[in-house]
């Protein structure tokens, strides 16, 4: 979309790819490109012709992190910036419809990499790492990196990370279960987009309710989540595209979802 300066905003074959698109500044997130950011997530929450959503950047590397150079960014503290900037574009892809990957290369730091964390998935190539500045800056995490960590790594690693100002390689994230995938870098794009047009033919509410009973495992009981299961599987069962995935499946023919 021409309107962005920020980021570039582009769909093929019912993905759509936001890339932060300020390389000259190592992807700083200023406060336009977070306003950008929101819009685009927006934008394609709204469009019926995006079924996947992939996250990348162009440049040397994913993100440096929040562009330090603009301060608060006229904001009076920086928890209202968070609220009120960050927060709606994190929040944005959790609770979106439609499952977000992550691309990376290169650096992944500070707030950049809360926001590669905050996708469903995340595929990187060997050469990125994810770099924990906060503490070397005297910063606590921010952006819901802690969530992110603890869940994957412990408390322990997590905390040990934060403290050290660490630099996880690609190698590690796979192990840590941060990343799913680590591809060559020159492979990176080219994977990302395959692997989203794969996903593109899944059945589109099986992939919207699955990641709402998943998102909220850790903060809900078994039973909770039990009961979660089988409301939203009444929506999934009554669907054509349920209908159509039996009835494929009896024929031996692969389906083809329409999302309803």
């Amino acid at each position: 979309m021409s309107d962005f300066e920020t980021i570039t905003y582009t769909v093929e074959n019912r993905v759509a790819t936001i890339a932060l698109n300020r390389p000259k500044a190592m992807n700083a997130i200023s406060q336009q490109m977070r306003l950008e950011l929101k819009k685009a997530i927006d934008t394609a929450e709204q469009s019926d012709d995006v079924r996947i959503v992939v996250l990348r950047a162009e440049g040397r590397g994913f993100s440096s992190g929040t562009d330090l150079s603009e301060g608060l960014a006229g904001f009076d503290t920086i928890d209202d910036q968070i609220q009120q900037e960050y927060k709606p574009v994190m929040m944005s892809i959790a609770n979106s419809s439609k499952p977000y990957i992550a691309s990376v290369h290169g650096a992944c730091a500070g707030i950049g990499a809360a926001l590669a964390m905050s996708c469903d998935l995340a595929i990187m190539s060997e050469g990125a790492f994810v770099y924990l500045a906060f503490a070397g800056l005297s910063l606590v995490p921010d952006g819901g990196i802690a969530h992110h960590l603890v869940r994957n790594m412990g408390y322990r690693k997590a905390y040990q990370a934060f403290i050290e100002a660490a630099r996880i390689p690609a190698a590690d994230c796979l192990q840590y279960g941060l990343a799913n995938k680590v591809v060559a870098d020159d492979a990176l794009q080219a994977e990302t987009q395959a692997w989203a047009e794969r996903l593109a033919e899944g059945a589109p509410l099986a992939q919207k309710y699955g990641k709402q009973i998943m998102r909220g495992v850790h903060t809900a009981s078994f039973e909770e989540t039990l009961d979660l299961e089988s409301k939203l599987q009444v929506n999934c069962s009554n669907s054509q595209d349920s209908a159509i995935a039996i009835g494929a499946f009896f024929e031996k023919k692969k389906p083809v979802f329409t999302g309803k």
